[in-house]
């Protein structure tokens, strides 16, 4: 079988539209054409090829099938035509009509493999059924997986988030997980410190330790009292060092372009300071 004969023909068929076939172009090295000839002689008897024995790819077919790991030497990438798909019927056709000795001889081989690929189906239906059920509900376990780490994984900003005039819930979000994501410290600098903060920080787990740092008095000594019965523990420094926004999860250093109390009233961003030495810069000049 020249160039496919050392190829395995059961390598070289395909499932479309639930049809088991071969393309044009491996049809044609089986048969000792070239596939231009071999189409040519299809159209000129187009009436022996009913599509149940003949059918053109569509383009979404086609690249479905050049997605996929053809063992022929063929290049399926350069055409200039969508190809013909042959059945075992189309191919019994063509060697009648070709009536070459060669393309008997592979049309018999061809339609050998065919049959016994059908009845390797058939004989196993009942194994690749199961085998079927297995992998849906696999897919359907490492979805739930998926989706249960999702939930469990902290929302944290890679490097640098941008919110835009009125995404208050999506940056209140953030700040919320960033708060809540915290195991032993949590430090806010923002001069506009009030008790929209405090809400936030009844998020935040059991004994993790908060210190405010502010200059205004939106805050009173019985709005700490308070919190601290209940969310302990939370102590405010008042200080006119600082200009910007900044906010300390465990050992982490952000800087925040928005007081938190106005999230997602005007376009803001919140970065990630990678740089540690800034962070113990930062604590020093807080010294609580």
């Amino acid at each position: 079988m020249n160039e496919i004969e050392e190829i395995k023909i059961e390598n070289l068929i395909y499932e479309v539209r639930g049809k088991q076939v071969m393309l044009d172009s491996d049809v044609a090295k089986a048969f000792g054409y070239t596939t231009k000839d071999l189409n040519r002689n299809v159209r000129n008897n187009i009436n022996r090829f009913p599509e149940d024995y003949c059918f053109k790819l569509t383009e979404e077919e086609y690249k479905n099938l050049r997605c996929k790991n053809f063992t022929s030497s063929n290049n399926y990438g350069g055409r200039r035509y969508l190809p013909y798909v042959f059945t075992e019927h189309g191919i019994t056709m063509l060697s009648g009509i070709l009536k070459s000795e060669v393309a008997v001889k592979a049309s018999i081989k061809i339609v050998n493999t065919f049959i016994s690929m059908r009845k390797f189906i058939n004989e196993n239906k009942d194994i690749f059924r199961k085998i079927n059920n297995i992998e849906i509900k696999m897919l359907e376990h490492d979805s739930k997986i998926d989706e249960l780490f999702d939930a469990l994984e902290p929302k944290r900003i890679e490097s640098q988030k941008i919110f835009f005039n009125g995404e208050i819930y999506d940056s209140y979000s953030l700040i919320i997980e960033l708060i809540k994501e915290a195991i032993k410290r949590i430090i806010i600098v923002d001069n506009y410190i009030d008790k929209s903060i405090l809400d936030m920080l009844v998020y935040k787990q059991k004994n993790v330790d908060v210190s405010l740092v502010t200059s205004s008095h939106y805050l009173t000594k019985l709005d700490i009292d308070k919190f601290n019965k209940q969310y302990p523990n939370l102590k405010l420094k008042y200080s006119n060092v600082f200009h910007d926004r900044f906010m300390v999860i465990d050992d982490t250093l952000y800087h925040i372009g928005a007081s938190l109390k106005d999230l997602g009233k005007k376009c803001f961003g919140i970065t990630k300071i990678e740089d540690k030495t800034i962070l113990k810069t930062m604590l020093k000049t807080i010294e609580f």
